[in-house]
């Protein structure tokens, strides 16, 4: 199991750890407050679910990020701690957008006497203070980011040689590998949205917006295992898939800022962050298509042996497990000098 070995990984652990545990304590009184606030029949009202929704995919975003951490530590992957300082600025852009919409929620609640109109003074607070905390954390999260970048460089020179175009290969792959993974919890957001609020679930779009879940998790597994395999038709076809996604979001997106069409007004609740999940997908599944391309290039050149099952230690994890595997020396006693040894040769009589 892995574990930080340096100042800069357990620094990088330790803002990530310290950053999600203001945040979340400040999300769960936010969604406790608005929760134990809610009366009559506000289930039935949509800002009541827009809001629990909201809240509760911002924690799981954070809880998915300290695994990112931990995963981008563990595989000293440079290109995935960048990627958590953008992601951090995501979640940044959200807390507003969300703050925004907690506003609008309450206001449009406390009009129909389902909530009371001081719950969002008691709220404005903590929703202010997260964006705050995320902003100060996301510029500590780059300093330690350029330090792991010189860190980490070392140890990928040693590992994968010093050949440019190799490294060049390597690279490529690294950051596949990290787009997929964002792409898992931007997709993931964007759905859960749109089917808490949006979808009726009496329509079969529903269920079939429910099986895409699965289906894209298994995708981006089977993509990342295509990639590790260089399997070029495995690549193909999810290449092909990229572009059925692409196609989706933007249909997606269109659909929601149609004026006329026919559910422009359901999308209201949660028409900005619905749009702020689909553009950023919508991004990292044209950069996810261009990588992966790059990768299918790089088929057959050498890099396979480098990334399949592969294990880059630092010089403290090898020192470790040198001493661990080292064999002891049971001459002691048998050989001339101190303590009448008889030397490292066994002879038969």
């Amino acid at each position: 199991m892995y574990k930080p070995n340096s100042p800069w990984t357990w620094a990088f652990v330790g803002v990530s750890v310290v950053q999600a545990a203001i945040v979340l304590g400040f999300e769960a009184f936010a969604f406790a407050k608005f929760q134990s606030s809610l009366r009559g029949d506000s289930s039935n009202k949509s800002p009541s679910h827009t809001i629990p929704t909201f809240l509760a995919l911002y924690i799981f975003g954070f809880l998915y990020q300290l695994l990112l951490v931990y995963d981008a530590l563990r595989l000293k992957n440079t290109i995935q701690v960048i990627g958590l300082c953008i992601y951090n600025v995501g979640l940044l852009v959200y807390a507003a957008v969300q703050m925004d919409q907690i506003d609008e929620a309450i206001e449009q609640l406390s009009s129909t006497n389902h909530i009371d109109a001081s719950v969002w003074d008691e709220e404005k607070p903590f929703l202010i203070a997260i964006p705050c905390v995320i902003g100060l954390v996301t510029v500590l999260m780059a300093v330690i980011a350029w330090k792991l970048y010189d860190e980490f460089a070392w140890t990928i020179y040693k590992h994968i040689s010093a050949d440019l175009k190799m490294k060049r290969r390597y690279l490529t792959f690294q950051i596949y590998i990290a787009l997929l993974k964002f792409d898992f919890f931007f997709f993931l957001g964007f759905t859960i949205q749109f089917v808490v609020v949006v979808v009726d679930r009496s329509n079969i779009e529903f269920y079939l917006t429910i099986a895409a879940i699965p289906i894209t998790i298994i995708i981006l597994i089977m993509a990342g295992f295509f990639t590790r395999r260089e399997n070029t038709p495995g690549m193909l076809v999810t290449i092909t898939l990229y572009f059925a996604g692409l196609a989706y979001f933007l249909f997606k997106l269109a659909r929601m800022w149609q004026p006329n069409g026919p559910r422009y007004n359901l999308y209201n609740p949660v028409r900005r962050p619905l749009t702020t999940f689909a553009v950023i997908t919508v991004i990292l599944i044209v950069l996810t298509i261009v990588n992966a391309c790059m990768c299918t290039a790089n088929f057959g050149r050498g890099l396979k042996p480098h990334i399949t099952g592969r294990k880059m230690e630092s010089e403290e994890e090898k020192l470790a497990n040198h001493n661990m595997t080292e064999m002891p020396n049971y001459n002691y006693g048998y050989g001339p000098g101190p303590g009448g040894a008889m030397g490292s040769r066994m002879t038969i009589d």
